[in-house]
């Protein structure tokens, strides 16, 4: 067999990324994944066949010039691998550990065609976490001053992208932390809170204030923010009104919507409790209802709470589970028990109103719906019943209705979503813009931000025109 030259490069094998094993990481929040080392992110950048017409710019919401950045780390110049990401992405240290990169650029990757795509989003995070001096790009100030609806993924990066045009921008939050669904809705053994707010802080530090605890419908509306100056306002304020099944037993105690329970989890931090004032039911046996992202981020919260058996209930097959493949895979290693193929049709309590069981029914697959996916139909009398004492909902989230009821002439669509146009996002309200889940209902943290980016454009535009 002939000598391998020095620098082959095996594009066969994609180096892994170092987790924690699953027996350890059930016992607690820390983050999961672990990262590459310097040599392994460039053994993996080395991967890329830099293609003349590279696919997997088109699959980034936001047009990143992948190989660009990829190229510098396979050099080892890690600064100037984040110098080229924060040209477009604002948050990549946050993209680079929730965005579904496997459907989106590493799906048109070359590589994939024949071997593993390359593991662009794994390369994304490296660069971000390396980042040393910090990329600041220069600020000239406008004079002109644009409102923000939100601190989750769409409002930071409007906020952002604004700020580099040189508005004055700032943003008004309804919580006491900035993030949205960032600090809210993602476990920190998935997403770690100080990794926000490092993001936050370089938000910050383009000039852009943030103004906590304002309710943006009841603390202020947007016609006051019209008269307090502000040119433009961009709506990013998310999508965090829970869905219920309707189903009896909803109201029993023990019964909690995947927003309330990861809410009081991941901001109240209730998992350090009684550190933290903010107690939640540790439950014995839990069931989750659902197949997405935030199903297997409640199962695994609830294992790491101290959950003997955590029963992730979903009406389809794993097939058809929109949850990303890799929370998938996680959420079985921790030994999340999934029971597909089934849907509640009730809630049982017990004489103090306490969940002590959940009554479910078989389902089978019928022909596709709306969205592709086969419709799950019941299988007259499969009904079966779980004992469990917590009963977690996660079935989907839309729109809060506040901010749509308190502004005149902003419509709205199924569900509650903003109206808006195609490619500006204006609403049906002059000067009002909107991107994120409040207009596509709940999707995911990149789509928002790609959103939002041609909003800001938008607003750009319209204000240099009136």
């Amino acid at each position: 067999m002939p000598k391998l030259p020095k620098e082959f490069i095996d594009r066969r094998r994609r180096i892994p990324m170092r987790e924690q094993p699953p027996a350890e990481r059930v016992k607690n929040f820390d983050e999961v994944a672990l990262g590459y080392s310097e040599e392994e992110a460039i053994s993996e950048a080395k991967r890329c066949l830099h293609c003349d017409a590279p696919m997997c710019i088109e699959g980034c919401s936001v047009g990143i010039d992948i190989p660009a950045f990829v190229k510098k780390i396979a050099e080892g110049n890690f600064e100037e691998a984040i110098r080229i990401i924060k040209e477009k992405n604002n948050l990549p240290a946050i993209c680079g550990r929730v965005c579904p990169q496997e459907s989106q650029c590493e799906k048109k990757c070359i590589l994939g065609m024949k071997w593993k795509p390359l593991a662009i989003g794994r390369l994304e995070r490296f660069a971000a976490d390396h980042e040393k001096d910090g990329v600041r790009p220069e600020v000239t100030p406008n004079g002109r001053k644009v409102a923000v609806v939100g601190s989750g993924p769409a409002g930071l990066t409007a906020a952002a992208d604004l700020a580099r045009m040189g508005y004055a921008v700032t943003i008004f939050e309804a919580l006491h932390k900035p993030g949205g669904v960032l600090v809210y809705g993602i476990p920190e053994f998935r997403l770690p809170k100080a990794i926000v707010e490092k993001e936050v802080e370089y938000v910050k530090s383009l000039g852009v204030e943030i103004r906590l605890n304002h309710v943006v419908g009841k603390t202020i509306t947007i016609d006051e923010l019209f008269d307090a100056g502000y040119e433009a306002v961009f709506v990013g304020s998310g999508a965090g009104l829970p869905s219920f099944m309707h189903i009896p037993g909803e109201n029993l105690n023990g019964v909690y919507s995947a927003n309330e329970f990861l809410t009081r989890v991941n901001l109240m931090r209730a998992f350090r409790f009684p550190e933290y004032d903010t107690p939640i039911k540790r439950g014995r046996n839990v069931a989750v209802v659902g197949g997405g992202n935030v199903a297997m981020d409640a199962a695994r919260t609830a294992k790491r709470l101290g959950a003997e058996h955590v029963y992730l209930i979903y009406r389809r097959g794993e097939e058809e589970m929109p949850a990303r493949r890799e929370e998938v895979e996680h959420a079985k290693e921790e030994g999340i028990e999934f029971r597909l193929l089934m849907n509640p049709t009730r809630i049982i309590g017990d004489e103090q109103r306490n969940v002590k069981a959940i009554e479910c029914i078989c389902m089978e697959l019928g022909e596709p719906d709306e969205t592709g996916r086969r419709a799950p139909v019941c299988k007259p009398g499969s009904e079966t019943t779980m004992d469990v004492d917590t009963v977690i909902i996660a079935i989907g989230t839309s729109p809060n209705p506040l901010i749509a009821k308190a502004t005149p002439g902003l419509r709205t669509g199924k569900h509650g979503v903003l109206e808006v146009e195609p490619y500006t996002f204006k609403t049906s309200r002059e000067g009002v813009f909107a991107g994120g889940d409040i207009v596509s209902g709940a999707a995911t943290v990149i789509s928002a931000m790609g959103q939002a980016k041609e909003a800001a454009k938008a607003i750009d535009e319209y204000i240099k025109n009136k």
